[in-house]
């Protein structure tokens, strides 16, 4: 019998620790990590073909060639590949992607709390860094430029659907790739936060996402300084990251 192909991984996240004087602060810890292909799934959230936010839509544009490459190569190794871009279910009604998710049998979910601390950066403004723009739908599919193979991947929003699937299939840890980390990346029904608290493994892919953040609102940083704060926001709280390069060797 061949070998499960495997995913050697260095799972970054961070502790808060003292210092030989008894001062806090946080440190980086990695622990090298190796999850079989086929127990392993690999989420694009909300990587849609459009954005109310013309900033927003410029980085995930720069992105997505880079997704696509990860994408394939996972698939490739074994792992399963989930299209997850929310409110366009419509567009993928009868495909065999979508209805391979909604066919998956129930299966019921740990019920789990965590604590749910304060976000490092304010996104009350909507997060637009591009001028007075309006959240509206500008959206209707996933972005053309990432690949579904109709033969083996899912296509769901829904958490539950997304549980299921993962049940039938013995898949017990989740990649996570998309936008935006400070919103849905974390806070959807199959994002890092739900997840966490079903039991699943969770790692963020810190290189292939982008927050929701105008550098005119707190902290006062850069848009990509405000990203990054997120990025370590889940290191310290949620799950650990990991980055594309290691999704390729």
């Amino acid at each position: 019998m061949a070998k499960a192909q495997e995913l050697h991984l260095d799972l970054r996240s961070q502790v808060l620790n003292q210092d030989d004087r008894e001062r806090n602060y946080w440190e980086v810890v990695v622990k090298p990590a190796t999850w079989v292909a086929s127990e392993t799934m690999l989420l694009l959230c909300d990587v849609w073909d459009s954005h109310w936010c013309r900033g927003a839509t410029e980085r995930l544009e720069a992105m997505v060639p880079r997704m696509n490459e990860v994408v394939n190569n996972a698939r490739a190794s074994g792992v399963y590949i989930i299209h997850a871009p929310s409110a366009t279910m419509e567009y993928y009604a009868n495909t065999p992607a979508r209805q391979r998710m909604i066919d998956a049998p129930d299966a019921a979910p740990p019920v789990a709390e965590r604590p749910d601390p304060a976000q490092p950066v304010d996104a009350s403004d909507h997060g637009a860094d591009t001028g007075e723009e309006t959240p509206r739908r500008t959206y209707s599919r996933e972005h053309p430029g990432i690949e579904i193979d109709q033969e083996k991947d899912g296509i769901s929003d829904d958490g539950q659907e997304i549980y299921n699937f993962m049940q039938q299939h013995g898949v017990k840890n989740m990649l996570i790739m998309g936008v935006h980390t400070n919103m849905c990346v974390l806070g959807r029904s199959f994002g890092i936060q739900q997840m966490v608290k079903w039991g699943v493994n969770v790692a963020l892919v810190r290189d292939l996402t982008d927050a929701m953040y105008n550098p005119a609102m707190p902290p006062y940083v850069s848009h990509d300084q405000g990203t990054l704060l997120v990025v370590e926001y889940i290191e310290k709280f949620w799950c650990p990251t990991v980055t594309s390069e290691e999704l390729m060797s």
